[in-house]
């Protein structure tokens, strides 16, 4: 049974959003609120903007497009760009023409492009340039019903009936459209909101990867509880740098701002994701945990290098005043006693906003986290910032976020809880399961897999572990299948000690190890942006992270850090033995997957000899 309170919770959006597509919700923000800007794309010149009349109607042309080229309804176009204008635009113009666009990330081999083309049958491929021609070309005598390839970069288009380019294909969508607008037309407003909007793989942390399909209804649905929830300001400012392969920054820069009629600035090199913050200023910021975390050990490691110790104690006076100002709004909480509320005016003023504005992010209003759990220790640090970062909770099958926290209900070190409308339980085993409107109706070509993920009354079993306080406020223990149980039979959770272990700015990553193993050891990489800095404050001159992995100050600081983190953890779970490597973990190096969760098969596979190595010892 369905409790009455979360039925009429998801009854009133379900009739508001009774019989509508993401194609009549863009037609309605086109016809409010054309003029405004919608997309933003940097080039040598500057930003180059489009407005939200002018975006529908290029998606239009490239529906059109698709169309002449023989693109039927149900087929899928499958992108490969960065965040641009026409990634969007392509995408937009798929759904316009009752196609299914899916997102490949970037970062993939050619066998594994060929494994998600072959998956869904991909019709049309739409790719950037050479790079992404580069990994599709190898394969496209395995691909027998990629029929076109359209090619952004006109430079870089192929010879060929094959191929064409991005303004070819939309010249011709024009000329198809003043030829005959009404069969398009005809296209999109016979689409339901129980039709596939896109097709999001899975990024294979186990196995090989797999279609979650997401409805009209389900995007309709995350955008009102994601927009309904929030505190931005009418038409707010965004910047979109994950990849669009990735649920969250489709439903934050794609679905939720035709609904807000935001304003999206794009970054498709996150390398300059500072100073494209510097420059936007945006009123919202999202970042997986990871980026949050580079951001913190970025600061942490100027902070160290500061000379002037009379400015050093002021920031760290400023950064306590922030963390207790935060600390005490969190739920639950007494009003703010008024003697934090004013040190923290004060400190803000002098100090915070200052730094704040230094970063980019002196206007955002709604800063949040998600795809795995903003460790606590980064979430106090950015409050000493006077930064709140909501944490929520989702997974692509979804659609995103199904817990958040909130600014007039919130817990550091959280998840927040369940969205209006969302029914969240927790198995026998502290599984977390959920059941809603977002929640996905399955795998493609994947009935074993369906079986898997939900259960016979409609439960997706999310593989997530969890734990419900009090108040209704989830935390995410682990994942159900990487739990360590040690020879001793005991379970421990890797995450923890891993979080506790990259708290520390030097380190990049940490896998913790154990599996029937007496002990737990770590393996750590350094981040090869702050290590630099680090040993160059302290006069140590090396060329690449490499060698600063041999270094003995640097060993000497990161066995500090596994001494922290041990000081933590319960005997069982601390490190006893670790091992510094040579190089860092990346998604092209396959370590880690594009939004950077760790991949421990490859991992346990590329350096098991380390792992045996420290037993070993």
């Amino acid at each position: 049974m369905v409790d009455a309170g979360i039925q009429e919770a998801r009854e009133e959006p379900a009739r508001r959003l009774a019989g509508r597509t993401v194609c009549t919700e863009l037609a309605g923000t086109a016809r409010a609120h054309g003029d405004r800007p919608a997309y933003s794309d940097r080039d040598a010149d500057g930003w180059r903007t489009l407005t939200w009349s002018a975006f529908r109607d290029r998606a239009l042309d490239a529906a059109a497009g698709f169309a002449a080229l023989g693109l039927e309804p149900g087929d899928v176009v499958a992108l490969m760009m960065p965040n641009r204008v026409e990634h969007l635009l392509a995408d937009s113009g798929a759904v316009h023409a009752g196609a299914v666009p899916t997102t490949v990330y970037a970062t993939l081999a050619p066998d594994q492009v060929a494994f998600i083309a072959t998956d869904c049958a991909a019709k049309v491929a739409v790719l950037d340039g050479r790079d992404q021609l580069d990994r599709w070309l190898p394969v496209l005598d395995r691909l027998p019903t990629l029929r076109r390839v359209v090619v952004v970069d006109a430079a870089a288009c192929p010879a060929g009936d094959k191929f064409l380019t991005w303004d070819d294909l939309l010249a011709l969508g024009a000329e198809r459209r003043a030829a005959d607008a009404a069969a398009l037309d005809a296209r999109w407003t016979a689409l339901t909101p129980g039709d596939t909007v896109c097709l999001l793989y899975t990024s294979g942390t186990t196995g090989d990867p797999k279609g979650v399909r997401i409805t009209h209804s389900m995007v309709l649905h995350e955008a009102e509880m994601v927009g309904g929830a929030s505190a931005l300001p009418e038409r707010p400012t965004a910047i979109s740098y994950l990849p669009f392969a990735h649920i969250a920054d489709r439903v934050l820069s794609y679905y939720l701002p035709i609904r807000l009629a935001a304003h999206i600035h794009f970054c498709p090199d996150p390398a300059q994701l500072t100073t494209v913050l510097r420059e936007v200023r945006p009123h919202t910021f999202f970042g997986v945990p990871r980026v949050w975390e580079k951001i913190m050990a970025g600061i942490q490691a100027v902070l160290a290098g500061e000379r002037d110790e009379q400015k050093k104690a002021a920031v760290a006076r400023a950064l306590e005043a922030g963390r207790r100002y935060v600390t005490a709004q969190e739920y639950g909480n007494p009003p703010v006693p008024d003697d934090v509320a004013a040190e923290f005016a004060r400190w803000d003023q002098a100090v915070l906003a200052p730094m704040r504005g230094l970063l980019g992010l002196d206007r955002v209003v709604q800063s949040s986290s998600a795809a795995a759990p903003l460790p606590e220790e980064v979430a106090r640090f950015f409050a000493g910032l006077g930064l709140k970062i909501f944490d929520a909770y989702g997974m692509t099958e979804t659609t995103g976020a199904i817990t958040a926290n909130l600014h007039d209900a919130f817990k550091l070190g959280t998840v927040g809880r369940a969205f209006p409308g969302v029914e969240l339980s927790l198995a026998e085993d502290g599984e977390i399961l959920v059941r809603g409107a977002t929640c996905t109706p399955g795998y493609l070509n994947r009935p074993r897999a369906d079986a898997d993920l939900i259960d016979p009354d409609g439960w997706i079993r999310t593989g997530d572990i969890g734990v419900l306080d009090d108040d209704g406020f989830l935390r995410v223990v682990d994942r159900k299948k990487e739990i360590i149980i040690t020879a001793g039979g005991e379970n421990i959770a890797p995450s923890l000690i891993e979080n506790h272990l990259k708290e520390h700015p030097l380190v990049g990553q940490a896998l913790a190890y154990g599996d029937r193993r007496p002990y737990v050891v770590a393996l750590i990489t350094l981040d090869g942006e702050v290590a630099p800095v680090w040993a160059a404050a302290r006069g140590v001159e090396a060329g690449d992270v490499a060698e600063l992995a041999e270094h003995p100050l640097v060993l000497e600081e990161v066995a500090r850090a596994v001494e922290d983190a041990n000081a933590r953890l319960a005997r069982v779970q601390q490190v006893k033995k670790w091992r510094l490597l040579p190089a860092e973990w990346t998604a092209e190096s396959e370590e880690l997957t594009p939004t950077l969760k760790l991949r421990r098969r490859v991992v346990h596979g590329k350096y098991g000899d380390a792992i045996e190595g420290l037993y070993a010892s």
